[in-house]
């Protein structure tokens, strides 16, 4: 069973970006700029925390995969690319949690 990765979604997400605006809903996202992108995936992170609250597991589900699609996008929007998250996530894992929570407190 071929399996969909969050690779694969930002791979989505970049050829749709370059495609034509009014086939493409990440398109027009897009082209209404990065606060807007930022205000996307705040209400859907809003929505994922009302379903884990709901303890709806098929919304929970739901939500999580909207809520990842409006990272990616905010991320695109603002010239991240995910690679450079991980590189950010890979760091963090060589520390505890505690450690590199701690580290963060001087930036």
């Amino acid at each position: 069973m071929p399996r969909f990765t969050i690779h694969d979604l930002a791979d989505t997400i970049d050829a749709r970006a370059a495609s034509g605006g009014e086939a493409s809903y990440t398109r027009k996202l897009l082209d209404k700029g990065a606060e807007h992108c930022a205000k996307k995936f705040g209400e859907e992170a809003v929505e994922t925390v009302i379903a884990a609250v709901e303890n709806d597991r098929a919304h929970l589900i739901a939500e999580s995969a909207d809520l990842l699609y409006h990272f990616l996008v905010l991320l695109k929007a603002r010239g991240v690319k995910l690679e450079e998250v991980e590189l950010a996530l890979d760091k963090r894992t060589n520390m505890s949690g505690l450690e590199e929570k701690a580290s963060r407190k001087g930036t």
